[in-house]
């Protein structure tokens, strides 16, 4: 999975929280903070969609972008993806267990039981 910079990251919050496509100039004028020229925004969108991360649709003249999958999707990725880099997996969950919070425990608890039943 290839990771995101901090530009790329602000972006795809911008698009993640999106209920439709939108255009680089929309996005544009959603990002807070930042004066940024309109050939930055779709430089990043366009190496956004080469990444995997967004699906890019013609309208006219302009592409319109939307997210390929979801926030949750592409942190449980990165965790899947960090577990892959330890050598002791079994290790990683046990510590990745103990630091979650009770009712984060609850939730993977609830989860588990839900795959063991299917």
């Amino acid at each position: 999975m290839k990771g995101l910079g901090e530009l790329e990251r602000s972006i795809m919050d911008i698009l993640w929280a999106q209920n439709s496509p939108v255009t680089a100039r929309e996005v544009g004028r959603l990002i807070e903070g930042r004066d940024l020229a309109p050939t930055t925004v779709m430089t990043v969108l366009d190496r956004l969609t080469r990444k995997g991360f967004l699906i890019r649709t013609r309208d006219g003249r302009a592409w319109r972008y939307q997210s390929a999958g979801t926030r949750d999707t592409y942190v449980a990725e990165l965790m899947l993806e960090a577990l892959g880099m330890t050598g002791d997996r079994d290790a990683a969950l046990t510590r990745f267990a103990q630091a979650v919070s009770g009712s984060e425990a609850e939730i993977l608890r609830k989860a588990l039981t839900e795959l063991e039943e299917e």
